[in-house]
């Protein structure tokens, strides 16, 4: 299990936005990384994916490198952010701009205002 957290923590280190899902970013395998892909993809957010189904090391790994049960696992600038309701409700509240923008990470705000107005 050494080898998959220093893995993943040399990815989270050295990518300013990682995305642990299902499948990956151009073919999510599951609703909720779907969910994240598709708010990440949509808002133009720069990001690594990472496929925890093909490496079964990395699948537990990235859940206890967090502490966090579930995936997908976002993280920002080498922080664990959430999961998908959490990167969800984020979204909707602006917060998860403030977030990116606190971080200099590019994104489009017209794509996160109509995130949001989708869904008011």
């Amino acid at each position: 299990m050494t080898d998959a957290k220093t893995q993943i923590d040399e990815t989270v280190k050295s990518n300013d936005v990682v995305l642990y899902m299902k499948g990956t970013k151009e073919m999510p395998q599951c609703g909720f990384s779907s969910r994240v892909a598709g708010v990440l993809n949509f808002m133009g957010v720069e990001y690594q994916d990472v496929n925890v189904l093909a490496d079964e090391a990395i699948r537990q790994g990235v859940k206890d490198y967090s502490d966090w049960p579930t995936v997908p696992q976002l993280y920002v600038k080498g922080e664990f952010v959430g999961g998908c309701d959490i990167i969800t409700e984020m979204t909707l509240s602006g917060e998860l701009d403030t977030l990116f923008a606190d971080n200099g990470i590019a994104f489009n705000q017209d794509a996160a205002n109509k995130i949001r107005e989708a869904n008011a």
